[in-house]
């Protein structure tokens, strides 16, 4: 019986995670931790509302088992590539650092299809960066997702994602073989596959797309 805690949980795959976990009965205590309030009705979850940027004001409350990392955003949203790092950067790898300190044994982090700290891309190098960072702090069990394009509804619009899943729609048969992990997948499937891999991970484990959509079949 295990306590989870949940960063990113207003997001899209983050959203069916909180769910998925309250349902699970392996978890007896879910904590999320928003930086407004949603108001769950799901009896095992306790949400936090608090700015997660300011970790001296969380430190304390970051203690359980296994801890989930969906935090993400856009440089579009952010406002600029120095805002984007110090979300998608900052946040998760200081997270980590706090959880390392109280003993958390599991962490999961959302990072993306293509993460490489080594390449050109701004977007693709913060995710390997943060993986790199995060590999650093020696968990037990080090769990990072490689997921392609995430299918499913938004609260926001984001008018290039829209296109890059018609395209997704259309063209994603022809993704066979190697090329099988670029294949959209819908995020409650990332969910389904984050809990599998919380429960059953040692050590550190990369998981790209197509096995998440494996794991989340046998969920």
């Amino acid at each position: 019986m295990k306590i989870a805690l949940v960063f990113g949980a207003t997001g899209l795959t983050g959203s069916h995670l909180v769910e998925l976990l309250s349902e699970n009965p392996f978890y007896t205590e879910i904590i999320v931790f928003n930086r407004r309030r949603v108001g769950y009705h799901y009896p095992k979850v306790r949400e936090i509302v608090a700015d997660i940027q300011n970790t001296n004001e969380i430190a304390r409350m970051i203690n359980g088992d296994d801890l989930f990392c969906c935090i993400g955003t856009t440089k579009k949203k952010a406002g600029s590539k120095e805002k984007f790092r110090e979300i998608d950067y900052g946040i998760p790898v200081e997270i980590a650092r706090i959880a390392k300190a109280n003993g958390i044994r599991t962490f999961l982090y959302m990072s993306s299809i293509g993460a490489n700290s080594h390449t050109s891309n701004f977007y693709l190098r913060t995710k390997g960066e943060t993986e790199d960072a995060l590999k650093a702090f020696n968990f037990p069990s080090l769990v990072i997702l490689r997921p392609s394009m995430l299918l499913g509804k938004r609260r926001e619009r984001r008018i290039g994602e829209s296109m890059g899943k018609v395209v997704m729609g259309l063209f994603g048969v022809f993704l066979i073989g190697k090329l099988k992990k670029y294949r959209a997948i819908f995020a409650d499937d990332v969910a389904r596959a984050m809990i599998k891999l919380s429960l059953y991970s040692k050590g550190l484990k990369i998981a790209e797309s197509d096995e998440l959509r494996n794991l989340a079949n046998s969920y």
